[in-house]
Order: structure tokens, then sequence, then C-alpha cells
């Protein structure tokens, strides 16, 4: 770097509340940080206020309980300096168990925290192209213009950006009837199944019947995971049907202007593929084939096909099920799949606008592109759901970069921790890599030795353990 931009050691690109976050916690630690942003000269069209850090849907920072994934994941963050939390705390609002925002004040406070920082310069402007400029964080969020979208898939390859995500519910394992499912893999191949998008691309207008495939792409999208890598969902025919008539007349979220629809056909929501027909389902991702019940020894009429979403299957993901209905909606219709009667859902489906990377292809163990090394990435463009989650990238990829910039090893928080689980989630490879709230699932199982605990008792203990490690990792360091 050359004059003014030698008086900076790190660039931020992105005011909101991951490079905000970053930027601040780069500045505690002696470093001079250049953060750009583009308002008040461009907004995305999500934003209506030129402040930082402006949270552009619900005042909601969601549950405040440390049996709940994200109140751990904001005690953490309160426990280890976040800017976000401090502002967040100072300008709450009554919710309940939930931690909410007077989100004007919010705004207003997290931005004059970062403009009086004697260590942050902000420059308003739009980029529109990977800075050549070393290290540099992009804390873009879901809504990267297309240009710099441009030029990181041109960085990164194609293949590798999303511009719409496709997020199926996620529930507990101990919540499954496990009485009603039983756990096999179509024709006895761990994985044969494909990932969420991949299995409905043959949804572009009514299915016919066909004879179950042998081809050599679905041969090929076989796993190591053996014949219990997908837990099915059994439907008789009188199930199934009821269950396709209460999607189509389920209520919708609508999108907005910004998320004007334009589904890919190999992400549809599972309401628009109920829609073209009430057999279209059950020729994509709750087709039975290849399944044998073991309670009948007969195919089933239809399936719905869970898959486990850590290595402890401690929670598993509805495979091909996005969704705009709202939230009470997929509480009502989800569980009507038998099994999941009393389902605990760790996180709720959608369809929505949102750019971001396939993490753990691309991104290396300090949040940065393998492919373009000083790069990093922060926040939803890295595929995490959620400001809380969001505010904790910014945090954790700051923290990690520091360690670099000091020519120090590298000390990520402790999987145990909710902060931690930023990182398992980013570095956890997927047959479809989807951005995601934190839940339980992110974080390290108790050993066994801890006995079996009844849900809320075993997370309690899991959150005590997060806030023990978490406090060590700090004091260290």
């Amino acid at each position: 770097m050359s004059g003014a931009e030698s008086q900076h050691d790190v660039v931020v690109v992105g005011g909101g509340l991951a490079g905000c976050e970053a930027a601040y916690q780069l500045a505690q630690r002696g470093l001079r940080v250049r953060l750009v942003e583009m308002k008040p000269h461009k907004r995305t069209p999500a934003q209506t206020s030129d402040r930082m850090a402006e949270l552009v849907c619900s005042n909601s920072m969601r549950g405040a309980a440390l049996s709940n994934a994200v109140g751990l994941l904001k005690e953490e963050l309160r426990r280890v300096g976040s800017l976000a939390l401090q502002c967040a705390d100072e300008t709450s609002v009554p919710a309940g168990g939930a931690l909410a925002v007077d989100r004007e004040r919010f705004a207003e406070a997290m931005t004059r925290e970062i403009e009086a920082h004697p260590r942050i310069t902000v420059e308003h402007r739009e980029v529109t192209e990977i800075p050549a400029e070393r290290p540099v964080i992009l804390a873009t969020g879901p809504l990267t213009s297309d240009a710099l979208a441009a030029s990181l898939a041109a960085a990164v390859g194609a293949e590798h950006l999303a511009y719409y995500d496709a997020i199926a519910p996620i529930v507990s394992a101990d919540s499954i009837d496990w009485s009603r499912v039983w756990k096999q893999s179509r024709y006895g191949k761990g994985g044969a199944v494909r990932g969420d998008r991949a299995a409905q691309r043959e949804q572009t207008a009514q299915p016919e019947p066909a004879a179950p495939p042998e081809d050599a792409a679905e041969r090929r999208d076989d796993t190591e995971a053996g014949d219990e890598a997908y837990v099915n969902c059994p439907f008789d025919e009188a199930q199934y049907k009821a269950f396709v008539q209460a999607l189509v007349a389920s209520e919708k979220v609508e999108a907005r202007a910004f998320e004007e629809v334009r589904y890919f056909e190999g992400c549809l929501p599972c309401e628009v593929m109920a829609a073209r027909g009430e057999q279209t389902l059950s020729f994509g991702p709750m087709k039975p084939v290849g399944l044998t019940d073991p309670r009948t020894g007969r195919r089933p009429y239809a399936v719905l096909q869970l898959r486990p979403e850590d290595e402890a299957a401690t929670a598993y993901n509805l495979v091909g099920f996005q969704t705009r209905m709202k939230y009470a909606e997929q509480l009502r219709v989800f569980r009507m799949v038998p099994g999941l009667e009393e389902a605990e859902f760790l996180r709720m489906g959608s369809v929505h606008r949102n750019t971001f990377v396939d993490a753990p292809a691309l991104l290396g163990p300090a949040m940065e592109l393998r492919a373009l090394p000083g790069v990093h990435l922060a926040g939803q463009i890295s595929g995490v759901e959620g400001y809380v989650e969001s505010a904790a990238a910014g945090f954790v990829c700051a923290i990690l970069l520091a360690q670099q910039l000091r020519n120090e090893p590298l000390r990520p928080p402790p999987p145990t921790t909710a902060l931690g689980g930023i990182l398992t989630h980013l570095g956890r490879k997927q047959p479809t890599y989807q951005p995601s709230n934190i839940t339980w699932a992110h974080i390290a199982p108790l050993d066994p030795a801890n006995g079996k605990l009844r849900k809320r008792a075993r997370y309690e203990v899991m959150a005590e353990r997060a806030l023990r490690d978490v406090g060590a990792w700090w004091a260290a360091g």
C-alpha cells in the first residue's frame, strides 16, 4: 500500500454487524482499520437508514436463556467484549424472554462507537471489486452488490457462490419418535440421496413415474456414511395426500421487493413443488424407491428423509424441505410427518435472497479464502444466519486475523463453545452447504460419561461448560 492507504493495517468492507464488530475488535488490539461503507452514497434495497449496523428485519436478537444456543452465544459475546452486545444491552427494550433493541438507538450507538474510535477511519464509497489491499475482510452481508459478487465469483468460481438461500428445517434428534421411523439409505447406499437442490432438479414439470435411477450421476453421489445415513419417515397414501394439501393451503411469507421470486428449479420451496401436482413430491424429495420399511417389509407410499446435521447426530435436517411457510405453519404442517409429531425445531426453514459462499470448500481456519490469501470473509456472506451470528462471525474473524498479524499460532475459540460453533458450521462439509443460525448441533456434544440427560438439563450443562471454556480461552490470550 502507498499514500493514505499505508496508514491502515487492515481494510474492512461493509459497515453492518459483522464489519463493525470486526473493525472494532481489530482496533481494540492496536491495529489501524479503514472501514469502507457505501452508505450514504448507496443503499441496498433492504436499507432505509444511513447509519451503520442497521437492523433491516426484526428488532429481536432472539432468545436470552442459556438453554437456548443463541442465548449462550450472546452471553459468550458479552464476556469477551463484543461491541454489538454492549450496544444491544444499552438499547434493549422489553421482549419477554428475548433480547430486543430499539433499532434506531442501537444503530446510533454502533455508529457512534465506530466513528469515535481513534484507530478506525470510515470511508464512504461503494466497493465494486475485491480490494487489492491485504489483509482485507469482506463483510458485505446477504445483499452484496452484483459487481462485488461477480468479482468474488471470478476469484473462487461461480459454482461456489449462491444468490438465494434455501434452508430446510432442523429438528432435535431426541425429539424424533424413533418407534415410527427407521434408518436406511436408498438402495443400501450411504448418501445415495442427492443433496436438497440436486434432488429437485428433475422437478421442472409434472413428473412421470420413473424406474429407480441407476445412472452414473446417482452413483457418484454415494458417500461412506453407510446404510444408516438417512432416517426415513414413512407415509401411507392418506397421510401423504393430507400432508400435500396442508403444504398447499399453508400461509406463506411474502417475498419482499428485492427478493422478487426467482426460484431455481434445483431449490424450490416444498410448497411450490406441492402446488405443481399432488404426486410431485412423491417423485422428488419424498420418493420411496430403494427403501423398505422393516416393520412392514414393503416400500412405503412416500417418505420424508432426515439427514444428520452433525457427526454425533444430535440434530437432523429435513432433506429437500426448504420453505417459505410462516413459522407457526411450519410447526403445524411438519408435525404431520410420521415421527415428528413432537419435534423440537432447532432451525426453521426459509428461502430468501442471500449471497454467500461455499465456506467449507473455500475458507481456511482463519476464515481466509484459500484461493486469495489475505482475503477474509465475515458475516452472512460466509454462511452464518442472523444478527447475533453475524456479529459473532465478525468477532471471530477479527480475533484470528489479529493473531495472524502478530505472528502467533491460531487460537480459535474451543469447539465446546457457541463461538467455536460458528467455525464448526463454516467448516462442516454438507452435500449442499446452507447458511444457518447457531444450534446446539454446532457445539461439541457432552462426553457420554455424563450419562443420559434430559434435553433442557443437557443444554444447561453444555452452556455451563461453554462459559467455563470461553472464559479460559479469553483469559489465555
